[in-house]
């Protein structure tokens, strides 16, 4: 049974992964905030002849982490998939105190906090699968807080990447462009949905990024629309 964790799980591109990846054979792990999203994703994902286990959790929260680490308790985990995350978006000197902490909490230091444990359960051949941005590597106006945390996390990954290498075990960044998911739903402006990478098409990314050969590996995909940024 090859097993697999996705953050993020519950809509987006998270959702995406997971429908994309479920099939016979496979157990697939969803983490989010909102039990009844999940609980749908667990239903699609159970048609496809995968199973599925959901994990209700606020990845803000180490402790809550932790809590969620001592159920998971999936040992080997094939892949790990670092999906989820939160934008703040405003001028940089308005995102307050509270706002770059939490950001920092979701974005940087959930993914450290799990790729810590989860990475050493990993055998070779397997993978962590981060799910960065075009915004990992270039900065947007009122993006600050989002940018400076793909940024960082961009930084850890590939430093883990070369420490995990001698083991076999594959660390893929995955940057997409913007992409049409209820993000946009609560982000001021016109936003044009139809420039916007379908979630499916970073789905599509991940599964062929996990698809090589173990001794292959596809470590950076940047994914877009061919209009644009945006």
């Amino acid at each position: 049974m090859e097993r697999m964790f996705i953050t993020g799980a519950s809509r987006g591109i998270g959702r995406a992964i997971a429908l994309r990846l479920a099939a016979p054979g496979r157990e697939l792990h969803l983490q989010g905030r909102d039990q009844e999203a999940l609980v749908e994703v667990f239903a699609d994902i159970e048609a496809r002849s995968a199973r599925a286990e959901i994990h209700v959790c606020d990845l803000s929260d180490p402790a809550a982490i932790d809590r969620m680490l001592v159920k998971l308790d999936v040992a080997p985990l094939d892949v790990f998939v670092n999906n989820a995350g939160i934008a703040i978006v405003k001028p940089f000197d308005r995102v307050t105190p509270q706002e770059w902490a939490q950001t920092i909490a979701v974005n940087v230091t959930a993914p450290i906090l799990l790729a810590g444990r989860l990475a050493p359960r990993i055998p070779r051949g397997g993978a962590i699968v981060n799910i960065l941005s075009i915004s990992a590597r270039v900065g947007f106006p009122n993006w600050s807080s989002y940018a400076m945390s793909k940024f960082a996390l961009e930084g850890y990954s590939q430093s883990v990447r070369e420490e995990l290498r001698p083991r076999g075990v594959r660390v893929i960044n995955v940057y997409p462009t913007a992409t049409a998911t209820e993000l946009w739903d609560s982000v001021d402006g016109d936003w044009p949905r139809e420039k916007m990478l379908p979630p499916e098409e970073v789905a599509e990314a991940v599964a062929y990024a996990l698809g090589r050969p173990q001794d292959v590996t596809v470590e950076n995909i940047s994914i877009g629309n061919i209009g644009g940024t945006l």
